[in-house]
């Protein structure tokens, strides 16, 4: 999962800097964000499979349990958290796919490519506020020595820098253009250097989640 968010982070990253200094429009630039897009929605499953699957207390019934590929659990905040980013994740397919295509004029452009990329950039933001909320166990916090806690908010940082590009991004009926393109590169390449960052700072915090985890208990003696 980690790598997956990693590798996704870094396709959206690059794509935005190339963009930003190509002086005309590359196919591979397109084809990049929509792959950065697919890894994005392979770890965002795995992460909603994760909270969906997650041992929910101790005994051999829980260790044992069934995997199952989907849940319902709205009152649950990991899971909304993981269920609002899996959608937003399929709303930068959708917007990545489309922006592969040509021939577009600025109504369609917005309807297909800025729709779809402005929704999945609010999925982000709600997504990482969900979870910087379930690390803070509120709204706002600050836990500086805390792995998770930097970590949400790398990811928080990114869905707003994100959420800018989106706005940005918007084609202006008037002049066929971008609002800015230079807001939307540099928003779209720092929320992919934050989520890089994130995503590789997963992996520590798996090891240390690891290593503090209980051993399962060992089966008592029988009684004299």
């Amino acid at each position: 999962m980690s790598v997956l968010f990693a590798l996704g982070s870094l396709c959206f990253a690059v794509a935005a800097v190339v963009a930003q200094w190509a002086s005309t429009s590359r196919p591979g630039i397109g084809v990049t964000f929509f792959v950065g897009s697919l890894l994005f929605t392979s770890a965002a499953y795995l992460q909603y499979s994760e909270t969906v699957n997650v041992e929910r207390g101790l005994g051999s019934r829980a260790r044992h349990s069934r995997w199952r590929p989907a849940s319902w659990e709205p009152r649950r905040i990991d899971w909304l958290a993981a269920s609002v980013q899996l959608i937003g994740t399929i709303f930068f397919n959708l917007s990545t796919f489309a922006a592969m295509k040509h021939g577009f004029d600025t109504h369609q452009t917005n309807a297909r490519v800025w729709g779809p990329d402005a929704l999945g950039s609010i999925c982000f933001l709600l997504s990482s506020e969900l979870a910087y909320a379930e690390v803070c166990h509120r709204w706002i916090c600050f836990k500086l020595r805390s792995l998770s806690w930097r970590i949400v908010t790398l990811n928080l940082i990114g869905s707003i820098a994100f959420g800018a590009a989106a706005v940005a991004s918007l084609i202006e009926p008037a002049s066929g253009e971008e609002i800015s393109a230079r807001l939307a590169n540099g928003g779209t390449s720092l929320g992919g250097v934050c989520f890089l960052i994130a995503a590789l700072a997963l992996m520590p915090e798996a090891s240390a989640e690891e290593r503090a985890a209980p051993v399962a208990d060992a089966p008592s003696p029988a009684s004299p």
